[in-house]
């Protein structure tokens, strides 16, 4: 029993590194063999959750060490496209489940199943079902499928940054000249940020001076300026 008590511990510890575990004397008992699981590092899980009108969504979610996720969604066996889709927003983790909401407001519902996580329903409760419903620990990168977002764009000395309306999360926009131009036509002589509309995909790309792995925004399509505007918006 106390072999399998700890195991769970070590489990859900490293399940829950970006998120931190509680601080019981079990788990600070362990701080210093799970020092290396418990570096802040991206975190991610697929798995193939059940459709009611395709063969199944191939489900990938990333957590990342800054509070946010990403989520791509692929819908197996239909003919027509796009049959994938990319959502994102911010984490939080309760007392037993990590709740994500999106970048609208949603929010769902997931929990620590050994070192997979749950798919739990719109309450955070348990899905009582022959199906599965788990996303199993796996390391991949990033979806590359382009989704829509709003935010401030600023463009200055040959480096772009993005502030996201709805995680608040400001980070570096990969080059792009025709975003670039279009950038210092709408804010005109006020050399302020401005407001974005543009559909994109997030990477991590090594920043030139340290080497560390940061997020960056890659603008795919549909990208619109509005000038006097800001986040706080309609």
């Amino acid at each position: 029993m106390v072999k399998t008590a700890i195991l769970s511990v070590v489990a859900a510890c490293t399940l829950f590194s970006l998120m931190g575990c509680n601080n019981r004397p079990e788990v600070e008992a362990l701080q210093s063999t799970q020092a290396a699981q418990l570096k802040p590092m991206q975190q991610s899980w697929r798995g193939v959750l059940p459709c009611a009108d395709c063969e199944g969504i191939e489900t990938s979610l990333f957590l990342g060490k800054d509070g946010t996720w990403v989520m791509n969604e692929r819908y197996q066996g239909v003919r027509k496209e796009p049959s994938s889709f990319a959502s994102y927003g911010t984490w939080a983790r309760t007392a037993d489940k990590l709740v994500l909401t999106d970048s609208k407001g949603e929010k769902s519902y997931y929990r620590a199943k050994g070192d997979a996580l749950e798919m739990l329903d719109r309450e955070g409760n348990p899905i009582e079902s022959q199906f599965n419903y788990t996303l199993e620990s796996v390391s991949a990168s990033l979806p590359v499928t382009p989704m829509p977002m709003r935010g401030m764009y600023f463009y200055m000395a040959d480096a772009a940054t993005f502030t996201d309306c709805a995680t608040g999360k400001r980070m570096p926009v990969a080059n792009n000249a025709q975003l670039e131009r279009d950038y210092l036509s709408a804010r005109g002589e006020t050399g302020k940020p401005v407001l974005l509309m543009v559909e994109g995909h997030f990477t991590l790309e090594a920043n030139p001076d340290t080497g560390e792995k940061v997020k960056t925004l890659i603008a795919d399509k549909a990208m619109k300026f509005i000038p006097g505007q800001d986040c706080a918006s309609q």
